[in-house]
């Protein structure tokens, strides 16, 4: 569907011969004046790109999740001191300790 000529900067450019590729006809090459081939949008073109799409959307869940695991472990860590600060000041433990007199006997 190309030729290839020599030019004077030693690189191969492709040539339009057609605007059709016949190894696959739903591919048509679009002629620039800069000796690229731009190539149509196709339905594969478009599932790559939904692919993408449908990656970053997941990406962008389970960064959710993972934000909304962490909010979770904070809340349950502040219950927790929350619980343990109470408990402290409720008067539920003793703070007596066995007081020992000079000779080692326990009053």
């Amino acid at each position: 569907a190309g030729q290839n000529a020599g030019n004077l900067n030693g690189y191969n450019e492709v040539q339009n011969v057609r605007n059709q590729v016949a190894q696959n006809p739903r591919v048509q090459n679009v002629g620039t004046h800069n000796g690229l081939i731009g190539v149509q949008e196709n339905g594969i073109q478009h599932q790559i790109r939904n692919g993408i799409q449908l990656q970053a959307e997941e990406y962008d869940l389970m960064a959710a999740a993972a934000d909304l695991d962490e909010i979770e472990e904070v809340n349950a860590n502040c219950i927790l001191m929350a619980n343990l600060q109470q408990e402290s000041s409720s008067g539920t433990q003793t703070d007596s300790a066995p007081v020992y007199d000079s000779d080692g006997s326990a009053e």
